[in-house]
């Protein structure tokens, strides 16, 4: 009986070679939504004024290596404007360089209140096909920008191990035939 009991046990951990087990040590979906947009690692956000120049906005994105700007009237968020709006909008018109970011902004954002869940975030980028969301506090007072790039990070944070560790060349880990050759 002992040796049935010990070829199962064998059959089961024979199948489970060279697998990666993603998030094995916690619960991914559960950490994106349990954890609040407010825990992720994220940089100040970068803001204008909705007369400053495309050029002033895509100069700021660059020296501060990010995707997006907030636009601001006072303390008030109007508008985001983003690398899309700056190649798909601005670029397509003559004078873009010195036309007001007003004009090629994205009008009232979708915002995301501190407390929020990852997921939530997630979900919102995902349906709205956009990849920066600007982050408000209780009271609606502006406090930071996500990106999805701070998702992933969260991601990888996760499961560091798993993701980090995976070759450079992805078809090099899985043996294309039976053999490995």
């Amino acid at each position: 009986m002992s040796d049935e009991r010990d070829n199962d046990e064998l059959e089961v951990l024979e199948g489970d070679e060279g697998a990666p087990e993603v998030g094995r040590h916690r619960d991914v979906g559960r950490e994106m939504l349990e954890t609040a947009v407010g825990e992720l690692k994220r940089s100040a956000p970068v803001t204008v004024a909705p007369t400053a120049t495309v050029a002033r906005a895509a100069e700021l994105m660059r020296k501060k290596k990010v995707g997006a700007v907030l636009v601001k009237k006072g303390r008030e968020l109007v508008g985001i404007f983003t690398e899309r709006d700056l190649v798909v909008r601005a670029m397509a018109t003559r004078s873009w360089a010195s036309a007001p970011v007003k004009k090629f902004m994205t009008p009232q954002p979708e915002t995301l209140k501190l407390g929020d869940p990852i997921a939530y975030a997630l979900n919102k980028m995902s349906v709205g096909r956009f990849r920066h969301v600007p982050l408000l506090d209780q009271g609606g007072g502006l406090v930071g920008i996500i990106s999805i790039r701070d998702i992933v990070d969260f991601i990888v944070d996760l499961c560091p191990e798993e993701i980090l560790n995976l070759p450079s060349q992805p078809e090099l880990a899985i043996p294309h035939h039976p053999d490995g050759g």
